[in-house]
């Protein structure tokens, strides 16, 4: 008490304790308005951090563009335990084969361009098939080399377009604004919808949706229908499994000319079934095919590969026969599965009988 008695003496006691007050009378002078309002509303501003904090958040669901690229090494794998390989990537990437590569769920958007196939059952009739997958009955007809008299059974397979028109198996020479004419149809409409880089994004071997399009009436001279064309024979020492052993089909001969085989083990090495040169590799979705690659043999004939895990070649690439073109990928919701249920490899042949179909 003494203490504070000789202290309260000092004027320094007092100017100190008056500029205490000062500012404490300042800081909170500050929480009000100087026209005489009331204190500012705190609610308020927790209202608006909070809303602050949810768009945040919100955004963060969404992947940023980016402009710039850095290079990277590529990703190895092991195969068959014995050798180091490199797994390629896209060497661009645009906003749909990156949306494709994250997920794209069943049904999504890129559903409706898909070709499926439809089993018959009792009761169907050609007119009511149309109808339920909304596409003209000529359509149905034109896909499935059908006219309006033909009978259908139960357990037939029917080729399903995804939209009324054509379609169009591209061979050597065909142009895009020939196949357009042919068809009576719009070459921006066919670019688009098959999701075409340009008009010259077309190989031998491809399959083209030609929306709207109407089927020519066929020539005064004959010309091999599609059944007759996939019934070309090879010599049975032309093509080897694209598979290593145990070999077993998951799924029979199926749009387009195509079977599923697997040994059981994803990721395993695939193979050129024959010499050729790759004509293209796609990654992505690709309407249910997933990553995938083709190749034109000697003798014309397109092989294609898909659900791939990875593949290992580049377009231009001469292969040789049993060359390791590709991983077998095929697991659901793997990059590069597509629409696929399970780890196998789904293999066409164009321009001939597929040789492992039963």
């Amino acid at each position: 008490m003494r203490f504070l008695k000789g202290f309260r003496k000092d004027p320094f006691f007092y100017l100190g304790s008056f500029s205490i007050i000062l500012f404490l009378v300042l800081i909170f002078a500050s929480f009000y308005r100087f026209d005489g309002q009331s204190m500012i509303n705190i609610e308020k501003l927790v209202n608006s951090f909070t809303n602050q904090k949810n768009q945040l958040k919100t955004n963060e669901l969404y992947i940023k563009s980016v402009k710039n690229f850095g290079l990277e090494s590529p990703d190895f794998c092991l195969v068959q335990k014995s050798s180091l390989m490199g797994l390629s990537s896209p060497s661009t990437i645009n906003q749909q084969s990156l949306g494709s590569l994250i997920s794209v769920p069943e049904g999504g958007p890129e559903a409706n361009k898909e070709i499926i196939e439809y089993i018959v059952e009792s009761g169907d009739t050609l007119l009511n098939i149309a109808a339920q997958f909304n596409i003209s009955l000529e359509t149905l007809l034109w896909a499935n080399n059908l006219n309006k008299n033909s009978k259908i059974k139960v357990g037939q397979r029917l080729t399903i377009l995804p939209v009324s028109g054509v379609i169009h198996y591209v061979k050597s020479g065909d142009t895009l604004s020939e196949i357009a004419k042919n068809y009576k149809a719009d070459v921006g409409e066919i670019v688009a919808f098959n999701e075409l880089s340009g008009e010259s994004d077309i190989y031998i071997g491809d399959i083209l949706i030609i929306p709207d399009g109407v089927m020519p009436p066929p020539p005064k001279t004959k010309t091999p229908s599609v059944s007759e064309y996939l019934e070309t024979p090879l010599a049975k020492s032309y093509f080897i499994y694209p598979i290593s052993p145990p070999y077993k089909i998951t799924k029979g001969l199926h749009f387009y000319n195509a079977i599923d085989l697997t040994n059981g083990k994803c990721g395993s090495p695939i193979y050129a079934v024959a010499q050729g040169e790759v004509l293209k590799t796609k990654f992505g979705w690709n309407r249910g095919y997933g990553n995938y690659l083709s190749i034109l043999h000697p003798n014309g004939v397109v092989t294609t590969y898909a659900h791939l895990q990875a593949i290992l070649v580049s377009p231009g690439a001469q292969v040789s026969q049993g060359q390791i073109i590709g991983l077998m990928g095929g697991s659901p919701g793997s990059p590069g599965a597509g629409h696929s249920t399970g780890c196998h490899l789904h293999f066409e042949v164009h321009g001939a009988k597929n040789p492992f179909s039963r």
